[in-house]
């Protein structure tokens, strides 16, 4: 097993706080947005063996199957197909949809076809893989996702009483649910630059004077005035997770995170198509393109519990699986050798990783062996890697109890 040194990202959007809170550090003043742990290209952890740093990428790319197992290769490739990450918002993030696998294919082969240079700001695809993702709230977070439905839409915005708002009030209860949705979200990002920021302007000012439901519309306003995505965001659903729920977002569903800090998971992928709330790239055509239409309540997700004490996130796709594990002071030790790669996470209290000795490790390796006996001790905000096949168990340490989650792929 090997303990990860990670990279936080300072995106403008992160909180000061969270993620040093969780660490026990001083903040540094500065914004502090995601923790990386995995082997993305970005951002890839770092490991320790014979005495000298490694990123993990390099790890793995050096023996694909001892790290990851035969089958999580001959599934996804040489790679490891998820990242992790720890999310603090201090502010809302973009306003965004995901493609699904064969729309990123596709969206990817025109970019490449059409000589769009892959860091080109109006660039949609950074490579041809799908982004599902799954955040798991470690503090009350607030997020939006999916559209509800027109009819209660419609009453939100004529609730405002702002009189360029009634077309899309008459849109929403003259058409079919698709048809509505599609047409008013394409005339809100459509519509004159000027026009649409009196409109979101005038929109905020009545959101912020009638508080209840208008109030998280009223806050996005204040971090975007005018912004067209003010108003994209009143079609979709307002849902705040308690500690512990989670919500998956899936291709085509149109999302965004507001506030709290969380344990996110996501298939590596860059490719974000924007709907509002940034001053990046809005590609409105392919963003229609890649839409899902569909009004539905979001699916408030808690974990399934199993005998063994490992709490699952149940998700429909399979290059990550996320659990948690509550380990109890004085419990016995919980095997977790798997035939697939795992990061460990712990968030709060601590949490002892013990490699077994003896313990066989995936074959059809160059390095394929035994286990070599070794314990880490894992604090709030501290992970680590565990390669497939190693025999290894957690516990909580000494009378303390400690709270672990365990990252990995269903292969």
């Amino acid at each position: 097993m090997d303990r990860l040194s990670n990279t936080v990202r300072p995106y403008a959007w992160g909180s000061t706080t969270a993620i040093p809170d969780l660490l026990g550090v001083a903040p540094t003043g500065e914004p502090q947005a995601e923790m990386w742990m995995g082997a993305h290209p970005g951002a890839p952890s770092r490991v320790t063996r014979s005495t000298t740093g490694q990123p993990l990428s390099d790890v793995i790319d050096a023996d694909p199957v001892r790290e990851l197992g035969s089958a999580a290769v001959a599934k996804f490739g040489p790679r490891l197909p998820f990242l992790l990450k720890i999310l603090a918002a201090g502010a809302p993030l973009s306003l965004q949809v995901h493609p699904d696998l064969a729309q990123a294919k596709e969206g990817y082969a025109a970019e490449e076809s059409a000589g769009v240079p892959i860091d080109a700001p109006h660039r949609n695809y950074k490579d041809t893989n799908h982004k599902p993702e799954l955040i798991c709230a470690l503090t009350p977070f607030d997020g939006l996702c999916g559209f509800r439905a027109p009819v209660e839409t419609a009453d939100l915005l004529a609730g405002l009483e702002v009189d360029s708002l009634k077309p899309y009030v008459d849109l929403l209860h003259a058409h079919p649910e698709e048809a509505a949705l599609r047409e008013v979200l394409t005339a809100v990002l459509s519509a004159d630059p000027a026009e649409m920021a009196a409109t979101v302007t005038e929109a905020a000012a009545a959101a912020e004077h009638l508080g209840g439901a208008y109030a998280p519309y009223a806050a996005i306003a204040h971090h975007f005035p005018g912004d067209p995505g003010v108003i994209a965001a009143m079609l979709l659903n307002y849902v705040q997770l308690q500690p512990g729920e989670a919500m998956f977002l899936g291709a085509g569903v149109p999302h965004a995170y507001l506030g709290g800090l969380g344990v996110e998971i996501m298939a590596n992928s860059d490719n974000v198509l924007r709907c509002g709330l940034t001053p990046k790239h809005v590609d409105v055509p392919e963003l229609l393109r890649i839409v899902r239409f569909e009004a539905a309540e979001p699916g408030v997700l808690r974990p399934e519990a199993a005998p063994s004490g490992e709490e699952v996130y149940e998700t429909p796709i399979d290059e990550f699986r996320l659990s948690r594990y509550a380990l109890a002071p004085g419990a016995a030790p919980r095997d977790l050798t798997a035939p697939t790669p795992q990061i460990l996470l712990c968030t709060a209290g601590s949490v002892m990783v013990a490699g077994v000795p003896g313990g066989s490790v995936t074959e059809g390796s160059a390095t394929a062996g035994s286990t070599t006996a070794g314990e880490l001790t894992l604090a709030p905000g501290e992970a680590a890697f565990v390669p497939a096949g190693d025999k290894t168990e957690i516990s909580g340490t000494g009378s303390g109890s400690g709270t672990v989650f365990r990252a990995t792929v269903v292969a």
